[in-house]
């Protein structure tokens, strides 16, 4: 990037256009699939790219986009998506380039922040849609995007902003009690999630992405999925002895109707 957005709108129109990267493994794999026509299907393409979620943005706001005249609803559902736009449209309009490793060769430190971000987004959708299943939630897989995507922002923006992203990170290592938000309106001007749900504005992405990620909206069954899960995601990547950890285990409890001991069980706390 040749000009730094300087704020939230600028951000926002740069991010909506911007040729964003994928992981290395999505790049290798559906590369792969491209080569062997008898394991290639919608279905295993979404396997690869749900594990993305730069590659899932990417997905969703091109079919946006590129809205035909007769889609009479907005798309979260990757595999969806992609039997619309047909396998061959997909490798041709949206072809697993750049990778992230290449765009971010220069700054290894800010790589390993990313791919840290992105194993913990993993998490956060794993937890969500697992309690989902258990509650017999019809839209496992809209809130499990959501918790995919929850930290879209911060993804990019280590993409793009590394030295920024890397100056809130200190920040806040070297005072633990300054809030996250607090330290990116210091470093940004706005908060990240204010500029994700810009950024889904922005993309016409569905209004249902929004809903899922504002996590005030807890009177929500799907919205406090979303919340608890990104919490506990988030909580436990710094150790299964973080100290907020006792409260998202009690309120995880509370949310499926079961004790607070089987859930550290079922999320795989250690002690």
């Amino acid at each position: 990037m040749n000009t730094t957005p300087q704020d939230i709108n600028a951000w926002a129109d740069y991010l909506s256009k911007a040729e964003i990267p994928v992981l290395r493994n999505t790049a290798r794999e559906l590369r792969r699939l491209h080569a062997d026509e008898d394991k290639l299907s919608p279905r295993a393409i979404t396997q690869v790219v749900s594990q993305d979620p730069m590659m899932v943005f990417r997905i969703l706001r091109h079919m946006q986009t590129h809205k035909r005249e007769n889609q009479l609803q907005d798309l979260i559902l990757v595999e969806q998506a992609i039997m619309m736009m047909g396998m061959s449209n997909f490798f041709h309009d949206l072809p697993p380039e750049p990778v992230v490793d290449d765009v971010m060769r220069n700054d290894m430190v800010a790589l390993t922040h990313l791919l840290k971000l992105i194993r913990r987004a993993h998490r956060a959708a794993l937890y969500s849609y697992e309690w989902g299943v258990m509650q017999k939630d019809f839209h496992v897989i809209e809130t499990r995007t959501a918790a995919l995507l929850h930290d879209l922002s911060e993804m990019l923006l280590w993409c793009f902003a590394p030295d920024k992203m890397m100056t809130i990170f200190q920040m806040q290592q070297a005072d633990k009690a300054l809030r996250s938000h607090a330290a990116q309106e210091q470093v940004l001007g706005f908060r990240l999630l204010d500029l994700q749900l810009l950024l889904i504005e922005r993309c016409e992405l569905p209004p249902l992405l929004s809903r899922l990620m504002q996590d005030d909206a807890k009177g929500e069954q799907q919205v406090r999925n979303v919340t608890l899960a990104v919490n506990l995601a988030r909580h436990s990547a710094n150790g299964w002895d973080d100290a907020a950890l006792p409260d998202d285990y009690k309120d995880i409890a509370e949310f499926l109707r079961i004790d607070a001991e089987k859930v550290k069980h079922l999320v795989g706390a250690k002690p």
